[in-house]
């Protein structure tokens, strides 16, 4: 069992960690981004920049092509060598172990953009998304038990555990190759610029951008991004079908990370490549109910139920029409969601309206008319529980 599994702290008889974000975790990340002000003593020269940007293509591919689409997805298939290699690349970047990486995406995207995702701009704040995540233990921990796949492998469990190795190693190969210049500008410039553009995927990626496919998220494309990151830019195609090796799917979309492998899959170094079917580079695949479920609710949170329910009670306050729904609230909620779409509610959207709210929030989706019907019924669940308990004035 890992050390870092939540199982293996209590096994031990150790305290559950705090989970301020305040921690000593915090310490070495702020001092790699400190050592890239050493620049001003040891200067900046052609060759270092050079280096620092050969460095920042090598590690990205180690974490997006490895990390993400090998070990998180499995979205192709290479030697247990290679497999090693991979392993080792991505771990250059000092972003934590192999293992532990994939156990943590794999969890955000069981859980994305709810409450449970460990780093969702939705809920907790764009900061948090983009870096604060790391330095809380509660959300950072890694659940070992996740990925067995991976865990099967000795030297991959060897590797993570001691995950800053393969980072020293190319901090002191830097230092040995350019002295202090080369190790301040090629390897600390280029792992801080690393950094953040690997979190901008958490972040901004679930913010800017826009939405092709209806993935019950906040996942969207954007082209920049998928520069800066080698593809993983295309950050809604990927939610939409994660175990596709390319995640650009259209001839301009750029996949830098994908071009590459499809080379080493030329010469053997891997194989098996995954690609979308054409029903979901269509997007004629039908929208799964835990999708619809999650869309419809983004769609019926716009409708302020509310202000309707105050309204409603307001209007019929001393009439038997609130009466008799509270009646029929409490002995069967269908009943009283049937009595309340009879009623002429101004200014509750009609199945219509909601359609159109649900367009302009997703574009235009083959499913659009079910999350429409499913939002206008969650709006009449609330509203129709509302009505059972008093409400307060709505601010």
């Amino acid at each position: 069992m890992h050390p870092e599994h939540p199982a293996a702290r209590h096994a031990h008889g150790h305290a559950e960690p705090h989970d301020d974000i305040i921690y000593p975790t915090a310490i070495p990340f702020v001092l790699v981004h400190l050592a890239c002000l050493g620049a001003i003593w040891t200067g900046v020269s052609a060759a270092s920049i050079t280096v620092a940007v050969v460095l920042y293509l090598v590690r990205m591919w180690g974490i997006t092509a490895a990390f993400h689409r090998y070990f998180s997805h499995r979205s192709y298939k290479t030697s247990r060598v290679m497999q090693f290699i991979l392993a080792f690349i991505g771990q250059t970047s000092a972003q934590r172990g192999v293992i532990w990486w994939a156990a943590i995406h794999r969890h955000h995207h069981l859980h994305s953009d709810t409450e449970e995702d460990i780093h969702s701009p939705r809920h907790m704040g764009f900061f948090h998304s983009h870096v604060g995540w790391i330095f809380r233990p509660m959300r950072a921990t890694a659940d070992y038990s996740a990925v067995p796949d991976l865990t099967r492998y000795p030297e991959l469990v060897w590797l993570d555990r001691l995950h800053l190795l393969p980072a020293i190693l190319l901090a002191v190969a830097c230092y040995a190759f350019g002295g202090w210049e080369m190790l301040v500008v090629g390897f600390f410039w280029s792992t801080v610029v690393l950094y953040h553009c690997v979190f901008f995927i958490n972040s901004l990626a679930h913010v800017v951008g826009s939405q092709r496919y209806l993935t019950g998220d906040d996942s969207r494309n954007n082209w920049w991004l998928a520069l800066i990151t080698l593809g993983e830019g295309w950050h809604n195609n990927h939610h939409h079908y994660q175990s596709a090796t390319a995640q650009g799917w259209r001839w301009y979309e750029v996949d830098i990370s994908y071009y590459v492998l499809k080379v080493m899959s030329w010469v053997g170094l891997v194989w098996d490549l995954r690609a979308p079917p054409e029903r979901v580079l269509k997007n004629e695949q039908p929208v799964g109910r835990k999708v619809l479920e999650k869309v419809a609710a983004q769609v019926a949170a716009t409708v302020p139920v509310e202000r309707l329910a105050f309204e409603l009670r307001e209007r019929w306050e001393r009439s038997h029409v609130l009466d008799d729904l509270r009646e029929a609230a409490r002995r069967t909620r269908e009943d009283a969601e049937a009595r309340l779409e009879a009623l002429t509610l101004p200014h509750l959207p009609s199945l219509e309206e909601l359609e159109a709210r649900a367009r302009e929030m997703f574009d235009e989706q083959p499913a659009i008319g079910d999350i429409a019907a499913r939002a206008r019924e969650m709006v009449l669940e609330a509203l129709s529980a509302h009505l059972l308990d008093p409400m307060p004035d709505p601010a």
